[in-house]
């Protein structure tokens, strides 16, 4: 699943949404200037969709976390 296809989803940008806002509450990360010749470090979003034993969807399940 690409990011693309899930920003069309309700259900998805709902859970994007509760993923983001403790981290931004927190003050777990800043957006800042890196300096010259620095790496950033990148992150991605992992997309899951948990069942209930007989099959139905129980919850959708996101999770941004950083590459590398």
């Amino acid at each position: 699943m690409s990011y693309e296809e899930v920003v069309q989803s309700e259900h998805w940008l709902k859970v994007m949404n509760t993923e983001l806002l403790p981290l931004l509450k927190n003050g777990t990360w800043t957006l800042a200037n890196l300096p010259h010749k620095v790496k950033h470090v990148r992150s991605k979003w992992v997309y899951k969709i948990k069942y209930h034993s007989d099959g139905t969807i129980e919850r959708y399940k996101v999770r941004l976390v950083a590459k590398g």
